[in-house]
């Protein structure tokens, strides 16, 4: 019978072996031991021993959770049966940390990575190879990563806030822009009232008063008649030009009236089919004030743009009043619009209806509509949503 390789191993050949795992062993940067089932080192490699201050032989039989794992980064004792090295191989189990320390023979520490592999030898666990390493260096970077990045968010937020306080105040200056270019028009309509339009009625008496007195005179008379018809225009168109300014029916009779007012009109324009819902809860009080006026002014312009943009055949309105929120909602099957065109600087119209919205804490949303559409086309539904929680 032909002998096994192990039984022809002569002396020479495991010294040979043992030269050439120590040769391995020590090529090596990385540190690594090797312990017994009572945690006692069996071997370590000149990295491990220079790593932790100690020369090759002052480490062998050495326990080594009592000689360099002792204690935590804090100087607090670290209990060996909480060692994750002997708490792992025992159970034959592997393990790897990245979050303690390995101390020193001159009692400094360093913050170690380490891995911990079992040995089995038939079939039974008879130790473990620990191999470590020393990462200072990389906790250095990622501690200076981690000020980098503290540095860095908080510049973002000093600029956010910047930014914020930026934006505040353009809004400011919108809604202040806003309200002092409503009470121009209410100045302007008052004196256009006031004045004009008391002058045209001054004038269509002294026209009445003249066409009596000259009816024998039949050219005279026809101009008199002519005359008090273009006054009668003058007047419509007067107070056509009041009501756009702004409708008296808003601060006599409140924001749903003058709503029910706009639908109306708008309806008696375009001569649209117009689906009609006005939900009003009875506990719900409208707003006044300036926040009427921008829910007047948003809706105003939602209906204008039906008009003017969507060549649509069919339009649903909806306004619906709780104690908590006003919704308002305009919904065409027109030809729709593309979201670049919403988002576009030059899109002033629906970049002052959100300004509006977002100064009384609103929110202005534009998408496509949900009924069926007509020819293929989207359609377009816009919603306001007004929170009442501060009423002006």
């Amino acid at each position: 019978m032909m002998p096994l390789l192990s039984d022809v191993h002569t002396g020479s050949d495991s010294d040979l072996l043992r030269d050439k795992l120590t040769l391995l062993l020590d090529s090596t940067g990385e540190g690594i031991y090797g312990i017994d089932l009572d945690g006692r080192c069996t071997f370590i490699n000149r990295a491990g021993a220079d790593m932790l201050g100690y020369r090759v032989e002052q480490v062998l039989g050495k326990n080594m959770h009592d000689l360099v794992h002792h204690s935590h980064e804090d100087g607090g004792h670290y209990p060996e049966e909480e060692c994750p090295i002997l708490k792992a191989f025992r159970k034959g189990e592997s393990c790897r940390v990245d979050q303690e320390v390995f101390w020193r023979a001159d009692g400094t520490f360093f913050p170690a990575e380490y891995s911990s592999y079992q040995i089995v030898d038939d079939g039974r666990v008879r130790g473990a190879v620990v191999t470590f390493s020393d990462i200072s260096k990389r906790r250095q970077a990622e501690e200076q990563l981690q000020r980098a990045k503290a540095e860095l968010e908080l510049r973002v937020a000093e600029r956010t806030r910047e930014l914020s306080a930026a934006l505040r105040q353009v809004r400011q200056l919108s809604a202040h822009a806003h309200s002092v270019r409503e009470d121009e028009r209410t100045r302007i309509a008052r004196e256009i009232h006031d004045e004009l339009g008391s002058l045209l009625v001054a004038l269509k008496l002294d026209v009445n008063w003249m066409a009596k007195r000259v009816a024998d005179r039949e050219p005279v008379a026809r101009k008199c008649e002519a005359m008090d018809r273009l006054i009668e225009a003058a007047v419509d168109n007067v107070g056509r030009i009041i009501t756009d300014l702004r409708p008296s029916i808003l601060d006599h009779q409140g924001l749903i009236a003058a709503l029910e007012w706009q639908v109306q009109e708008f309806s008696e324009a375009t001569e649209l089919p117009c689906e009609v819902e006005f939900d009003i809860a009875p506990e719900a009080f409208a707003p006044d004030g300036a926040k009427a006026t921008a829910a007047f002014r948003i809706f105003q312009e939602m209906l204008s743009n039906v008009a003017r943009h969507a060549r649509a055949t069919q339009v649903r309105i909806a306004v619906r009043l709780t104690p908590a929120e006003l919704a308002m909602e305009v919904e065409d099957n027109g030809v729709g619009a593309a979201r670049d065109a919403l988002e576009a600087s030059t899109s002033y119209g629906v970049m002052g209806m959100r300004e509006r919205a977002l100064h009384f804490g609103g929110a202005l949303t534009i998408a496509g509509a949900r009924f069926a559409p007509a020819d293929d086309m989207p359609g377009t539904l816009v919603c306001l949503r007004l929170p009442l929680a501060g009423r002006d």
